[in-house]
Protein backbone atom coordinates (compact mmCIF):
# COMPACT_ATOMS: atom_id res chain seq x y z
CA UNK A 1 0.00 0.00 0.00
CA UNK A 2 1.25 3.49 -0.86
CA UNK A 3 0.53 5.66 2.17
CA UNK A 4 0.22 9.41 1.72
CA UNK A 5 -0.56 10.72 5.22
CA UNK A 6 0.66 9.89 8.74
CA UNK A 7 -1.49 11.29 11.56
CA UNK A 8 -0.17 11.28 15.12
CA UNK A 9 -1.34 12.15 18.57
CA UNK A 10 1.30 14.05 20.58
CA UNK A 11 1.44 13.26 24.29
CA UNK A 12 1.97 9.57 24.91
CA UNK A 13 2.47 8.94 21.18
CA UNK A 14 4.82 11.24 19.25
CA UNK A 15 6.42 12.59 22.42
CA UNK A 16 8.04 10.39 25.02
CA UNK A 17 7.25 10.87 28.71
CA UNK A 18 9.75 13.75 28.84
CA UNK A 19 7.70 15.58 26.16
CA UNK A 20 10.49 15.01 23.63
CA UNK A 21 10.49 13.68 20.07
CA UNK A 22 13.45 11.31 20.09
CA UNK A 23 16.04 11.47 17.33
CA UNK A 24 15.08 8.03 16.02
CA UNK A 25 11.40 8.94 15.75
CA UNK A 26 12.24 12.30 14.21
CA UNK A 27 14.51 10.67 11.63
CA UNK A 28 11.79 8.18 10.64
CA UNK A 29 9.23 10.95 10.16
CA UNK A 30 11.61 13.21 8.26
CA UNK A 31 12.40 10.29 5.95
CA UNK A 32 8.68 9.76 5.37
CA UNK A 33 8.27 13.41 4.44
CA UNK A 34 11.19 13.17 2.01
CA UNK A 35 9.22 10.40 0.29
CA UNK A 36 6.31 12.81 -0.14
CA UNK A 37 4.19 11.50 2.75
CA UNK A 38 2.47 14.30 4.63
CA UNK A 39 2.36 14.48 8.41
CA UNK A 40 -0.61 15.57 10.50
CA UNK A 41 -0.31 16.42 14.18
CA UNK A 42 -3.60 15.40 15.81
CA UNK A 43 -4.10 16.64 19.35
CA UNK A 44 -6.66 17.80 21.86
CA UNK A 45 -4.39 20.82 22.45
CA UNK A 46 -5.17 24.32 21.15
CA UNK A 47 -3.37 25.19 17.92
CA UNK A 48 -0.40 27.01 19.56
CA UNK A 49 0.26 23.85 21.55
CA UNK A 50 1.28 22.11 18.32
CA UNK A 51 3.81 24.69 17.18
CA UNK A 52 6.86 23.19 18.91
CA UNK A 53 6.37 19.78 17.27
CA UNK A 54 5.44 21.49 13.98
CA UNK A 55 8.76 23.29 13.95
CA UNK A 56 10.85 20.28 15.01
CA UNK A 57 9.41 18.19 12.17
CA UNK A 58 9.44 21.14 9.72
CA UNK A 59 5.83 20.62 8.70
CA UNK A 60 5.79 24.07 7.10
CA UNK A 61 8.30 22.82 4.51
CA UNK A 62 6.50 19.56 3.76
CA UNK A 63 2.82 20.53 3.41
CA UNK A 64 1.95 19.30 6.89
CA UNK A 65 -1.37 19.60 8.70
CA UNK A 66 -2.26 20.70 12.23
CA UNK A 67 -5.36 19.09 13.73
CA UNK A 68 -6.06 20.76 17.08
CA UNK A 69 -8.98 20.51 19.54
CA UNK A 70 -9.49 16.83 18.63
CA UNK A 71 -10.32 17.91 15.07
CA UNK A 72 -12.23 21.05 15.97
CA UNK A 73 -9.74 23.13 14.01
CA UNK A 74 -7.65 21.91 11.05
CA UNK A 75 -4.93 24.18 9.72
CA UNK A 76 -2.51 24.06 6.77
CA UNK A 77 0.90 24.23 8.47
CA UNK A 78 2.51 25.84 5.42
CA UNK A 79 0.06 28.72 4.91
CA UNK A 80 -1.65 28.96 8.31
CA UNK A 81 -5.01 28.76 6.53
CA UNK A 82 -7.87 27.27 8.57
CA UNK A 83 -9.33 24.41 6.54
CA UNK A 84 -12.08 23.35 8.98
CA UNK A 85 -13.38 24.73 12.28
CA UNK A 86 -16.31 23.79 14.51
CA UNK A 87 -17.20 25.84 17.60
CA UNK A 88 -19.64 25.39 20.47
CA UNK A 89 -22.78 27.49 20.75
CA UNK A 90 -22.08 30.49 23.00
CA UNK A 91 -25.38 30.24 24.92
CA UNK A 92 -24.99 26.51 25.51
CA UNK A 93 -21.39 27.01 26.62
CA UNK A 94 -22.46 29.51 29.27
CA UNK A 95 -25.12 27.11 30.54
CA UNK A 96 -22.60 24.27 30.83
CA UNK A 97 -20.09 26.48 32.63
CA UNK A 98 -22.72 27.41 35.23
CA UNK A 99 -23.44 23.74 35.93
CA UNK A 100 -19.74 22.91 36.17
CA UNK A 101 -19.42 25.36 39.07
CA UNK A 102 -20.91 22.75 41.42
CA UNK A 103 -18.53 19.97 40.37
CA UNK A 104 -14.90 19.28 41.45
CA UNK A 105 -13.41 20.42 38.14
CA UNK A 106 -11.16 23.27 37.02
CA UNK A 107 -12.51 24.61 33.70
CA UNK A 108 -9.92 26.05 31.32
CA UNK A 109 -11.08 28.02 28.26
CA UNK A 110 -9.05 29.41 25.38
CA UNK A 111 -9.64 31.61 22.37
CA UNK A 112 -6.77 30.18 20.35
CA UNK A 113 -4.38 32.77 21.77
CA UNK A 114 -4.51 32.47 25.56
CA UNK A 115 -6.18 30.55 28.39
CA UNK A 116 -8.84 31.86 30.78
CA UNK A 117 -9.41 30.43 34.27
CA UNK A 118 -10.87 31.55 37.57
CA UNK A 119 -7.83 30.31 39.53
CA UNK A 120 -4.31 30.31 38.11
CA UNK A 121 -3.32 27.96 40.93
CA UNK A 122 -6.02 25.44 40.04
CA UNK A 123 -5.25 21.78 39.38
CA UNK A 124 -3.06 21.38 36.26
CA UNK A 125 -3.56 25.00 35.12
CA UNK A 126 0.14 25.83 35.16
CA UNK A 127 0.90 22.48 33.49
CA UNK A 128 -1.52 23.20 30.64
CA UNK A 129 -0.25 26.73 30.07
CA UNK A 130 3.38 25.62 29.94
CA UNK A 131 2.58 22.56 27.82
CA UNK A 132 1.01 24.81 25.17
CA UNK A 133 3.32 27.80 25.68
CA UNK A 134 0.28 30.05 26.15
CA UNK A 135 -0.44 32.91 28.56
CA UNK A 136 -3.11 32.34 31.21
CA UNK A 137 -5.47 35.10 32.34
CA UNK A 138 -7.55 34.96 35.52
CA UNK A 139 -11.18 36.12 35.36
CA UNK A 140 -13.87 36.37 38.03
CA UNK A 141 -16.44 34.01 36.48
CA UNK A 142 -16.04 32.17 33.19
CA UNK A 143 -19.72 32.19 32.24
CA UNK A 144 -19.99 35.94 32.89
CA UNK A 145 -16.71 36.63 31.10
CA UNK A 146 -17.29 34.62 27.95
CA UNK A 147 -18.01 36.65 24.80
CA UNK A 148 -16.69 34.21 22.16
CA UNK A 149 -17.78 30.72 21.12
CA UNK A 150 -15.00 28.32 22.14
CA UNK A 151 -14.26 25.04 20.42
CA UNK A 152 -14.12 23.19 23.72
CA UNK A 153 -14.23 23.41 27.50
CA UNK A 154 -11.17 21.73 29.01
CA UNK A 155 -11.45 20.54 32.60
CA UNK A 156 -8.77 19.22 34.92
CA UNK A 157 -10.08 16.62 37.37
CA UNK A 158 -8.44 14.56 40.07
CA UNK A 159 -7.92 11.13 38.41
CA UNK A 160 -9.77 9.21 41.12
CA UNK A 161 -12.86 11.40 40.56
CA UNK A 162 -12.76 11.56 36.78
CA UNK A 163 -15.13 8.74 35.83
CA UNK A 164 -17.83 9.81 38.28
CA UNK A 165 -17.53 13.44 37.20
CA UNK A 166 -17.68 12.45 33.53
CA UNK A 167 -20.96 10.62 34.13
CA UNK A 168 -22.47 13.59 35.94
CA UNK A 169 -21.50 15.97 33.13
CA UNK A 170 -22.84 13.63 30.45
CA UNK A 171 -26.20 13.61 32.25
CA UNK A 172 -26.79 17.34 31.86
CA UNK A 173 -25.19 18.13 28.51
CA UNK A 174 -27.42 19.25 25.63
CA UNK A 175 -27.81 16.85 22.71
CA UNK A 176 -25.23 18.70 20.61
CA UNK A 177 -22.35 18.21 23.07
CA UNK A 178 -20.38 15.29 24.49
CA UNK A 179 -17.74 14.86 27.20
CA UNK A 180 -14.56 12.88 26.47
CA UNK A 181 -11.51 11.89 28.47
CA UNK A 182 -8.25 13.07 26.89
CA UNK A 183 -5.79 12.26 29.70
CA UNK A 184 -5.76 10.67 33.14
CA UNK A 185 -6.68 14.08 34.59
CA UNK A 186 -8.51 15.81 31.71
CA UNK A 187 -12.08 15.87 30.47
CA UNK A 188 -13.30 17.95 27.54
CA UNK A 189 -16.77 19.09 26.54
CA UNK A 190 -16.90 19.39 22.76
CA UNK A 191 -19.51 19.33 19.98
CA UNK A 192 -20.51 15.75 19.18
CA UNK A 193 -19.51 16.21 15.56
CA UNK A 194 -15.89 16.74 16.62
CA UNK A 195 -13.51 13.80 16.87
CA UNK A 196 -10.15 12.86 15.42
CA UNK A 197 -11.72 10.36 13.06
CA UNK A 198 -13.86 13.04 11.45
CA UNK A 199 -10.74 15.19 11.37
CA UNK A 200 -8.98 12.52 9.31
CA UNK A 201 -11.92 12.37 6.90
CA UNK A 202 -11.95 16.17 6.60
CA UNK A 203 -8.23 16.27 5.88
CA UNK A 204 -8.54 13.55 3.25
CA UNK A 205 -11.42 15.42 1.62
CA UNK A 206 -9.33 18.59 1.31
CA UNK A 207 -6.19 16.80 0.11
CA UNK A 208 -7.98 14.48 -2.28
CA UNK A 209 -6.88 11.36 -0.42
CA UNK A 210 -8.66 8.15 0.51
CA UNK A 211 -8.67 7.23 4.20
CA UNK A 212 -7.10 3.90 3.22
CA UNK A 213 -3.94 5.87 2.40
CA UNK A 214 -3.60 7.06 6.03
CA UNK A 215 -1.57 5.64 8.92
CA UNK A 216 -2.62 6.92 12.34
CA UNK A 217 -0.95 6.58 15.74
CA UNK A 218 -2.52 7.05 19.17
CA UNK A 219 -2.59 5.98 22.81
CA UNK A 220 -5.72 7.44 24.43
CA UNK A 221 -9.48 7.01 24.19
CA UNK A 222 -9.90 10.16 22.09
CA UNK A 223 -7.55 8.60 19.51
CA UNK A 224 -9.83 5.61 18.85
CA UNK A 225 -11.95 7.34 16.15
CA UNK A 226 -8.72 8.26 14.33
CA UNK A 227 -7.39 4.70 14.52
CA UNK A 228 -10.67 3.39 13.14
CA UNK A 229 -10.85 5.98 10.34
CA UNK A 230 -7.35 5.37 8.98
CA UNK A 231 -6.28 2.62 6.61
CA UNK A 232 -3.95 1.42 9.35
CA UNK A 233 -4.55 2.43 12.95
CA UNK A 234 -1.55 1.85 15.20
CA UNK A 235 -1.83 1.78 18.99
CA UNK A 236 1.21 2.59 21.06
CA UNK A 237 2.52 -0.05 23.46
CA UNK A 238 1.57 2.25 26.36
CA UNK A 239 -2.03 2.57 25.15
CA UNK A 240 -5.00 1.30 27.12
CA UNK A 241 -6.47 -2.09 26.26
CA UNK A 242 -9.50 -0.42 24.67
CA UNK A 243 -7.26 1.56 22.32
CA UNK A 244 -5.24 -1.53 21.43
CA UNK A 245 -8.43 -3.44 20.70
CA UNK A 246 -9.53 -0.73 18.23
CA UNK A 247 -6.20 -0.70 16.38
CA UNK A 248 -5.01 -2.74 13.41
CA UNK A 249 -1.61 -3.20 15.01
CA UNK A 250 0.22 -2.44 18.25
CA UNK A 251 3.74 -1.02 18.25
CA UNK A 252 6.30 -0.28 20.96
CA UNK A 253 5.64 2.41 23.58
CA UNK A 254 6.23 6.13 23.18
CA UNK A 255 9.43 5.69 25.21
CA UNK A 256 10.69 2.99 22.84
CA UNK A 257 10.31 4.81 19.49
CA UNK A 258 7.06 3.04 18.73
CA UNK A 259 6.28 5.25 15.73
CA UNK A 260 9.67 4.56 14.15
CA UNK A 261 9.30 0.82 14.75
CA UNK A 262 5.88 0.72 13.07
CA UNK A 263 6.99 2.81 10.10
CA UNK A 264 9.89 0.44 9.49
CA UNK A 265 7.31 -2.30 8.96
CA UNK A 266 4.71 -0.28 7.07
CA UNK A 267 6.80 1.81 4.70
Amino acid sequence: MEYKLIAMDLDGTLNNDQKIITEKTKAALMAAQEKGIRLALASARPSPGLFKERDILRLQDHKGILMSYNGGRIVDAETGKVLFETSMDLHETKQVLRKLESLPVTPILDDGVQFYVTDKNGFKVDYECKNNNMVCSEVGNLADFLTFAPIKILMSVQPEELKEVQQKIAAFLPESLTVVQTAAFYLEVIPKVINKGQGIRDICSVLGLDTSEVISFGDAANDIPMLLAAGVGVAMGNASEAVKAAADMVTLSNNEDGIAAALEKLL
